[in-house]
Parts: C-alpha cells; structure tokens; sequence
C-alpha cells in the first residue's frame, strides 16, 4: 500500500497576480482585498473585489464588482456584474450584466444576463434566465425564466421558465412556475398561480386560487376563488369572488358578482348580480340590481323601470339616455289638442318586408313603414341618425295620431247617429200623423159613400 502523500500549496505559491499595490490595486485598473480575492485573474480589466474567494475565479471577465464572501466566486468570463453580500452570483461563470445585493442573491447564475436581484436569496437558483429584476427575501429563487420582475417577500418564488411576469407584493406569484405576461400586485396576487398566462391581479389575495388565464382582478379578493376561468374581469373589493371556473364575466364594484360562479355574466355596480349563481349571459347594471339565483340571459337595468303595474317600452333619447316614455301632466307644456294635425297620418304607406340579412339573419316577414317615406309626409315623425338621415319611424307618435283621426271619425259618426235618431223620431212622428190623416180620410170616404147610398133605397121602399 502506497503512504498517502498531502500536498499543501502556500498562498503565496498558489497566486498568479503581481505583489499587489497600495490599497489592494493592481494592473488593469483591478482592486481585491481578501483571501483569495481575484485570485486567478489573467487578463480582465476593471474588476473590484472585496472579501473571501470573491471573483476568485474570474480570469478574462471586466468590470465586474464583488463584494462579500464567495461573491461571484466562480465567475469566468462574465462581463460587468455587482455582487453585494454573502455567496451573491457565487455559481456565475460567463453571465454578464448581472446585479446582484443580498446574501444568496443569484447564488446559482451561471449563464444568464442582465438580471437584478435585491434581498436574500432573491434569484437564488437561476441558472440561464436573463433581463429578470428580483427585489425581497426569496423573490424569484427558483427562476430561470426571462424578463421578470418580483418585488416582496417571496415573490414569485417558485418561478422555473415564466417569463414576462411582474410580481409586487408578499407572495405574489408564489406558486407560479412556467405561467408567462402575468401582473400581481398585493399580498397574495396570484399566489398559487403555476401555469396560467396573460392574467392581472391587483389587490390583496387577489386571483389567489388562480391558474386559469387571462384574467384581470383589481381589487382586494376579486376573483378570489378562481381556478381554471379565464377571460374574466373583476374590479372591485370581493368582485366575482365565487367564480370557480366560469369564463367571459365581467363584475365592476364592490361585491359584483360575489356569488356568480357561470360564465358570460356582466355585473355593473356595488353588489350588482349579488343573487346570481349558477346562470350564465346576464346583464346587471346599478347598484343593488341583485337579480334572481339561477337565471340567464337575462338583463336588469336599475332606474330604467319605476312602476310595478305592468311593462314598458324602453326607448333612447337623442343624449342617449335610456328610459321609457312618461305620460303625466307633470313633464309637459304647450298641451294643445291635435285636432288636424293628425290628418298627415293617413297619407302613410304600410308596407311588408324583411330585413336585409346583416340586420335579421332569419328574415322574419315584418310589417310596419318605410322612415324615409313618412318623413315626405310629416318630418316629426321620424327620428335620424348622426348623418340627419331618417332612421327610426316613431310609431307611437303614430299611434296617437291614428287614435285622433280614429276618434274623430267616432265623433262624427256618433253625430250621424243622432241626427238620424232626430230624423227617425221625425219620420216616426209624420207616420204617425199620416197614418191619423188615413184615417180620418178613410172615415171620411165612407161617410160619403154612405151619404150617396141613402135616396136609393128610399126610392126602392116605394
């Protein structure tokens, strides 16, 4: 058996670089203060390093500054990288443009550029993943993803490939892993988030549950249960805050859509579709339009309906303001009765058609007029669009005219009934006095008849 034999080599034996000058400076605008600082330098440039092994490997790398223990220890080639702290870009070899300030921060770069890491272990285990920006105790440890930014405690911690994420706040993104192009801002923001993409939360614990995608949250709690859903928008404190995996919604103020767990649901307003659940295509705009559990497709419009009695139409004005028509006294002035002005009604045109397809895919027969043809005939019974072009035919100005003419016409008939009522009882009346004339007539005759009758048969008794 061989003795075993222990070489030790002296620093002194072991060092390539000249005996140093005053202050730790040497050739190449180099600096290192510390054991093994520098230590296998050739021909890089520019370099500082301060502490134990810092930038102990580097050869051919340029201005790169190390300060702390292990700080960029392994760095090769790498060109223009800070490390500030304990082992910060220790495992860096050619990565460049690295920054690096906190005890473990981007401990295991080797090839990637570009990256800041601020805080203890902030990009600890990134390897390849460049451009990315890492401020907070753990934020962005496990990454090699590109073009990150995790600001807090932990944020996006857990991030391998994700790219394009920003992440502000205590566990934001915590879980996230190869999801990409998301935003959290707030405790919690998109905490178990893995692979989703495109999403946005802004808020306390918003999207916490989230892996779906394409979801934007703002707001503490909106979308607070949302897993696979996607494309949905929640702005608002516990906005859609039941949603599990129903996509397409949209809930704006506080508690919109809280209990909504369908999809195609619009919620506008504090508490608007509050009682929706599982329905899905509604509509619910105003504060307190809760809606009824379970429903869909429906719509609910808060101050547009006042009356419980029965339906209304529901018309726009030229401000666009939406309502329906009100008939009491109390809104109106110059109240004038219309007497001729109905007359123009009656040159109207009824027509059948279908609407082009682009308008009523079905063509449906319909029945109604042609805009441009009632306006020839009366301008104030159409209303126009943007352009002054007759558009829309108003056809309960329409119907109120008809009524008019309706009930003048009624009046006149009604007027010719009582004067053949007047006339009836006249003719009634002159019967009466014919037939009493025929009489009298008749008795008349007869007396006559009687009276001629009498001398012969006096003559015949003789």
């Amino acid at each position: 058996m061989l003795p075993f034999i222990c070489f030790t080599l002296s620093p002194t034996a072991r060092a390539q670089l000249p005996p140093p000058l005053p202050d730790g400076g040497y050739p190449g605008a180099n600096t290192a203060e510390g054991d093994s600082a520098l230590f296998s330098l050739t021909t890089g440039s520019n370099n500082t390093a301060n502490g134990f092994e810092a930038l102990t490997n580097n050869t051919t790398g340029s201005g790169n500054t190390a300060s702390g223990a292990g700080a960029l220890g392994a760095n090769d080639t790498g060109d223009d990288n800070t490390a500030v702290g304990k082992g910060a870009l220790s495992r860096n070899s050619i990565g460049s443009d690295n920054t690096a300030t906190g005890v473990l921060a981007l401990f295991l770069n080797d090839t990637g550029n570009g990256n800041t890491a601020t805080g203890v272990q902030a990009l600890q285990n990134n390897t390849t993943g460049f451009q990315n920006t890492a401020d907070g105790l753990g934020a962005l440890q496990q990454n090699n993803g590109a073009n990150n930014t995790a600001t807090g405690f932990n944020a996006l911690t857990s991030n391998t490939t994700g790219s394009n994420n920003t992440a502000n706040g205590l566990q934001a993104l915590f879980e996230n892993t190869s999801g990409s192009q998301n935003t959290a801002t707030g405790v919690n923001a998109l905490l178990a988030n893995t692979t989703g993409n495109n999403n946005t939360a802004t808020g306390y614990f918003a999207l916490q549950s989230n892996t779906g995608s394409y979801n934007t949250a703002n707001g503490s709690y909106a979308l607070y249960s949302n897993t696979t859903g996607a494309a949905n928008v929640a702005i608002g404190v516990v906005a859609l805050y039941n949603n599990i995996i129903g996509s397409n919604n949209t809930a704006v103020g506080v508690d919109a859509l809280v209990s909504s767990t369908g999809s195609n649901n619009v919620g506008l307003g504090t508490n608007a579709g509050h009682n929706l659940t599982t329905g899905g295509g509604n509509v619910r705009i105003g504060t307190g339009v809760l809606g009824v559990a379970g429903e869909s497709n429906t719509t609910r419009i808060r101050n547009v309906y006042s009356s419980v009695a029965s339906a209304r139409a529901i018309y726009v004005n030229a401000d666009n303001k939406i309502g329906t028509l009100a008939s009491t006294r109390r809104v109106k002035e110059n109240i004038k009765p219309m007497d001729k002005a109905s007359e123009s009604v009656l040159g109207l045109k009824p027509v059948r058609f279908r609407y082009k397809k682009e308008v009523d895919a079905s063509g449906t027969p319909q029945f109604g007029l042609v805009a441009e043809e009632v306006a020839e005939v009366n301008a104030d019974l159409v209303t126009r669009d943007s352009e002054g072009k007759p558009e829309t035919v108003r056809y309960d100005a329409v119907n109120a005219m008809l009524l008019n003419e309706f009930l003048k016409e009624h009046r006149t008939v009604q007027e010719q009934g009582q004067e053949l009522q007047k006339q009836a009882a006249t003719i009634a009346k002159q019967q009466k006095q014919i037939e009493a004339l025929t009489a009298g007539l008749q008795k008349v005759s007869t007396q006559l008849e009687l009276s001629k009758s009498g001398p012969e048969v006096a003559v015949e008794n003789r």
